[in-house]
């Protein structure tokens, strides 16, 4: 298991990864095959692997879960990229809501 210094260092390596795909030849590289085809092309790859997250919880096992779970990450990671978010601003949103209750966070973003 990594410790969070070498997660860290891992989500910028990936993310520095992606970011290199952007605008290369779609037929040699996914991750520009997924840019190229725009915010809508990515997104619903997003939601195709949430359900295979879903179906791996419920039916699979952890196993299943886990590589699942890396596929979602992985395209979540494609997706923020296209609209310009890095995990760091992910982290920091989560760290913002740390110690404010659940349900308290969500009635505070619908009053927006």
């Amino acid at each position: 298991m990594s410790t969070n210094h070498e997660a860290g260092a891992f989500l910028d390596r990936l993310a520095a990864t992606i970011e290199a795909r952007r605008g290369r030849d779609a037929e040699s590289s996914y991750v520009a095959s997924l840019l190229h085809g725009g915010t809508e092309k990515i997104a619903r790859k997003v939601g195709e692997e949430a359900v295979e997250v879903v179906i791996a919880a419920l039916r699979e096992g952890p196993q299943s879960l886990r590589d699942e779970s890396a596929d979602l990450l992985f395209h979540l990671m494609v997706l923020w990229a296209d609209a310009g978010i890095g995990w760091q601003d992910v982290i920091g949103e989560l760290e913002r809501r740390e110690g404010v209750s659940g349900h308290e966070e969500k009635r505070s973003r619908s009053r927006k």
